[in-house]
């Protein structure tokens, strides 16, 4: 038994000794994020100039298909030369406009403006309304709002007092 021993310790110092580290193969072995050399020269990335267009989503159109570059282009013929893209003069969006839908070649308005803002308030078309005591005020079709001020006569009396939630003074002792 102790020459079972005495040969197994024997293979544990020779054998080691046997292997080379020229014998071992790193590809079998992941190296260590440490290790890894970083190169991206071995990449190879397909070439579609001359061959076909590719939109923002990646894929691949052939040479004189019609296609779509993107959710808010304009359709675009894929040529030698890359996509040629139509370009048409598109209409003015309202300035009222307060919904724009991009999901086409132009964009378009989806929802204008039926309301005036005066001093932070919402007013319907039409409607007429008092900011103040001396004012008048109506929000006109136009989405503007015009106001008239009240014209006081001027009061007979020598001390006017001004009252609340009144426009002119009023002469209150004769």
């Amino acid at each position: 038994m102790a020459l079972h021993i005495h040969e197994a310790w024997i293979l544990l110092f020779i054998i080691p000794a046997l292997v080379t580290p020229a014998a071992i193969n790193h590809e079998d072995y992941p190296a260590d994020e440490g290790d890894q050399t970083s190169s991206n020269d071995n990449l190879i990335f397909d070439d579609y100039r001359g061959k076909g267009c590719v939109d923002d989503s990646g894929f691949v159109y052939k040479l004189g298909e019609r296609f779509f570059p993107g959710h808010s282009n304009c359709p675009c013929v894929c040529t030698e030369d890359g996509p040629v893209c139509d370009q048409p003069e598109c209409p003015k969006i309202h300035p009222k406009c307060t919904k724009v839908e991009h999901n086409g070649c132009c964009p378009e308005c989806k929802e204008v403006k039926n309301f005036c803002e005066y001093h932070g308030k919402n007013y319907k078309i039409l409607e007429e309304f008092k900011p103040s005591p001396c004012e008048w005020c109506r929000c006109e079709p136009s989405n503007e709002v015009h106001c008239v001020v009240a014209d006081c006569a001027v009061p007979e009396c020598v001390n006017p007092v001004y009252e609340p939630e009144q426009c002119c003074p009023v002469c209150k002792n004769g």
